[in-house]
Order: C-alpha cells, then structure tokens, then sequence
C-alpha cells in the first residue's frame, strides 16, 4: 500500500479503511490532502477487491477542516491584477472541489464515521460520503461564515439534499455548533454511538454486511440513487431500466436466488 503523508489506507475483508492521519493537526487539511484523497479513491474505484469504504480520523477529532497554513500560502500567491487573482483562485477552489467529486463519484459506498470535531471543510467531506455515524462528543459546524465566506467545496451544494433546505440554511448562515444528538435528528447522520470504540465497531459492522452483498448490485444501486439527485423520477426509471437489461444477466443472480432457496449464505465474486 502507498504511504501517504495525510492519510492512512488499509484493505481487509473487502472493507478499505481510509483514515486521514494528522491527529497532532486535528487532521486538518493540508496541502497533500487534497491531492492525495484523489489518488486514494481512485485506487479504490479501480481495486475490484474493495467493496465498501469506511472514512475515519485518527485521534480525537474527524477533522478540523483546511489547514489554515494552506490558506495563507493560497492568500501569498495572490498580486495586484484582480482578474489574475480570480483566475487563481477560481483554479484552486476547483482543484479542491474535485477533491471531494472524487468521494462523491466513487462507485462504492462510502460510510464516514465522525469524532470530535467535524467543522468547515470536513463538514464539505461528509456531505460527498453514502452515510455518515458519529459518537456523542462529535461536534458540527459549517465554520465559513465566521471566516467571512461561503462555503465553497460542496456543503451548500450536497447537504440541502441531506438535511432540508431551511436546517442547511440556518445552519450555514449561523455557523453555530451542531451536537451529536441534534445532527441524528436532522438527518446528517444515521446513528449516534456512545464512544469511538463502540463507532469504529459499529461503521465496520455495517461495512461488513454491505461488503457481502453482490458488487455489482450495490454499484448499481448506489448509481441509481445518485443519478436520481438531478433527474426527474421518468428519466431514471428509463435508466434503470437499461442498467438492469445488461445486470440481470450477472451470475449474482442466479447465485443469490439459489442461496436464498437454500437457506444458504451466497459469496459473490469481486
């Protein structure tokens, strides 16, 4: 496996543990970050073996969100021409949006599992994952707006489609702080776990499960759902309609129908 300077990655059982690894930072998100998380989940989309993705953060917290390092050497680069700094500018925030897109794009369900703090731009990485569990001392926040901006790497963008237009709004014209309790009841996450023992154990559990479902149907179903983000309900039913004259002739299904009228448990190919 590569070795990483923002990242940790490991692959068992079908389940690949990517895990950003700055916890002296609050994982923070530094410059190899956004280059390397590209790397990473192109291997994962091209690595038949990995099945299903669970994201974590080393340490106490998920992730403290951009480095602010990384922002003040984006800020040095900047001279005196405005429309030369709007071209640079505009090319970074592009760079770091296809750094998430390539989460999002991911043919495998991706699961976050939340710690700590998640503020800023992690909040921009959880909103680009399939779903999202935390332990009670995780804390939320779109941190933007008291930095004197909009969020500009796919909060504003993904999270309306997650937890409501109007709780998107207030929570990002406010920036205030989001508890464990109230990110469950509004959607942001699926489950709240007592500690990190109890998340990590929780996540890879459910990661274990989705793990040995066919491949080729949870592909399928997770591009199902996602295309059906920005179509109405007639385009995607043509969609899945052509999807599935070429996937119902897969082995998985006659694999897991003869599994399933032996009582038995089906184990699919990669």
């Amino acid at each position: 496996m590569t070795d990483y300077q923002a990242f940790t990655v490991a692959l068992e059982a079908g389940i690949a543990h990517v895990q950003i690894n700055r916890p002296a930072k609050a994982n923070a998100m530094n410059a190899p970050f956004w280059s390397e998380i590209v790397e990473i989940f192109q291997w994962i989309d091209d690595t038949d073996a990995v099945r299903v993705v669970v994201l974590s953060g080393a340490g106490k917290h998920f992730s403290a969100g951009i480095d602010l390092a990384l922002l003040a050497s984006v800020a040095s680069e900047l001279g005196k021409d405005v429309g030369r700094n709007a071209r640079l500018l505009r090319g970074k925030i592009l760079q770091m949006q296809a750094s998430f897109n390539a989460v999002d794009s991911c043919r495998k369900p991706v699961l976050a599992a939340i710690q700590g703090y998640c503020v800023g731009g992690a909040i921009d990485l959880v909103a680009a994952c399939d779903m999202r569990y935390c332990s009670e001392d995780a804390q939320f926040c779109i941190k933007e707006i008291d930095m004197g901006m909009a969020a500009d790497v796919g909060t504003l963008q993904r999270l309306p489609r997650i937890i409501g237009d109007g709780v998107l709004r207030e929570l990002a014209y406010t920036g205030r702080t989001v508890s464990a309790s109230e990110a469950l009841r509004i959607g942001l996450v699926n489950c709240t776990y007592d500690n990190l023992q109890a998340l990590h154990d929780g996540v890879f559990a459910i990661a274990a499960q989705i793990a040995a479902k066919s491949p080729l149907a949870v592909a399928g179903t997770k591009r199902m759902i996602s295309y059906m983000r920005d179509h109405r309900i007639d385009d995607g039913l043509e969609y899945i309609a052509t999807w599935n004259a070429a996937m119902l002739q897969s082995h998985d299904l006659r694999l897991a129908m003869a599994a399933s009228m032996s009582a038995q448990t089906p184990v699919f190919d990669d």
